[in-house]
Formats: structure tokens, sequence, C-alpha cells
């Protein structure tokens, strides 16, 4: 019988059992990426990979030698995982019987906007005191592609002394924007579009109509460190929020980049039974 015909003549009950037992196979493997990812792991397992592709293409192209060596070598295989991921296990085994596998992605996201929280609020404050200029923008819904490409490449993560070190004046990079694009610092020294508006303030600079130029074309968020004043500012949706404590600055930042409030913030730690200092 075909394989469509078997598909057609499952009973409904067994069509929905058989779908559910592919989701759960998808999102076990899902979760077992997102514990290796970023760990040496991921390198071997790519290795694994290679050896697999290599022994299919010996039955093709007839390579009776290397054929005869890869199968001598993958039977060993499920037992070389074991060995290779024995820490990456151990930690699934550990949340699993914590009860914590399936919250685990989401205390993380919560600990990265913290971070990427920290790192801005940090370095921005900085800046702010000591009137180094600076331009960040922060990638949403809208590719900002066309304006990476007119900077420097970097693709780092975010901290706060790489960000301070890029704006220090006569820094190579010093001048233009840096960008944020998935949680990283895809470039720094790049063009935004200058606005046009006749409503803009005639005492606002070069750095505040690149950022209101930009939120006027996307959905992009720019943060602004005056460096004749050091004032704090955002540039949001075509408006432009001037001269913002650096608690301002943070709930305002955090509310429209992630959607959350800083009282919301502290009852997701005791959600999660944690509690940070600071």
């Amino acid at each position: 019988m075909p394989f469509w015909e078997k598909v057609v003549s499952l009973s409904p009950v067994a069509t929905f059992i058989n779908i559910v037992d592919v989701l759960l196979v998808w999102f076990v493997i899902y979760q077992l990426f997102k514990i290796i990812k970023g760990t040496k792991a991921v390198q071997l397992l790519k290795g694994i990979f290679v050896l697999i592709i290599v022994r299919l293409l010996t039955d093709v192209f007839h390579f009776d030698t290397l054929k005869w060596l890869l199968d001598q070598v993958l039977p060993w295989g499920f037992l070389a995982i074991i060995i290779i991921f024995q820490p990456e296990l151990r930690r699934a085994l550990e949340q699993l019987g914590r009860g914590r596998l399936f919250a685990r992605t989401a205390m993380q996201e919560e600990e990265e906007h913290d971070r990427l929280m920290e790192a801005l609020s940090k370095s921005v404050n900085y800046m702010a005191k000591r009137r180094i200029g600076a331009l960040i923008s922060i990638e949403r819904e809208t590719g900002l592609s066309e304006y990476i490409e007119t900077g420097t490449p970097l693709n780092s993560v975010v901290t706060s002394e790489l960000l301070i070190n890029i704006f220090i004046p006569n820094a190579p990079l010093h001048d233009g924007a840096v960008i944020l694009h998935k949680n990283q610092i895809a470039a720094a020294g790049c063009y935004l579009p200058l606005s046009e508006s006749p409503f803009i303030s005639k005492e606002l600079g070069t750095r505040h109509r690149a950022a209101l130029g930009l939120s006027e074309v996307t959905d992009a968020i720019t943060i602004i460190v005056s460096e004749e004043t050091g004032a704090i500012s955002l540039a949001i949706d075509g408006e432009l929020y001037r001269d913002l404590s650096i608690e301002e600055f943070e709930a305002r930042l955090r509310r429209v980049w992630f959607g959350t409030t800083t009282e919301q913030k502290n009852t997701s730690k005791w959600k999660w039974g944690v509690k940070r200092n600071g």
C-alpha cells in the first residue's frame, strides 16, 4: 500500500497521536539544541553530522574502503555521544528532575533581558556623566541591514565596556551609530538617515536628527547621549523623549523593548525563585 494511502486510511485518533508524537520528538530535539547552544558540544555535533553525510556519500560514489572504515567507527557512535555530551546530558537530567526543563527558555530570556539592560544602562550612565556623545539603535521588527552595511561589522556580545570604548572621543568608531541586531552589536560607525521634519528644535544636533530620522522610517529604538549636555534621550516611532533620568530611561526602554515594566520584572524574579542583588 502506497505511503499516502496508509496516511489516508488512519483513523482521526491515530492521526492525532502520530502528529503529537512527531511534535514531541521535535520539541525534545529543540530543547537539546538549546542546552548545548554556546558550548563546545556544538562543534562536536557538527563533526558527527559530517561523518554521517560522508557515510551516505560512500554508497553513492562506491568508496568501498572509506565505507568499511566508517562502518567500523559509526557503531560506537551512540556510546561516543554519551561520553562526549556527558555534561550536557547531566544538566538536562538535573533540570528534568527539578521540573525546570520547560521553564528554562523563559528563565534564560529573562536573564538575557536583564543582562542587556544592565549593559546599556551602565554604559549610558557612564557616558552621560562625562558628556560622551553616543548613538545606539536597537533593531526590532523592521530590519536595519542597509544601515548596518554602512558601518564596521563587529558581531560581538553587548557589554558596557565595549560600548563605552566605541564612543570614547577620537576612537576610530566613535562617529556614527552602533546598531544592535539579535541582542548583539552588529556594527559601529553606521550612518542613519537624518530627519527632515521642520518641527525639530534648532538646538538639537546631528545625533538627535539621525535618531529621529531612523525612528520615522523603521520601528527601531535609538538611544542618544548628548555630547554638549550629557542628556539622555530616546527616539521611538517618530517621537523624541528628552532629558530622561537614568531611572526613566531604564523604565521606558524596558517597556518598549521587552514589553515589561520594572514592577513586572521584580515580580518575575520571585516567580522563578530568583533574587538578584542590586
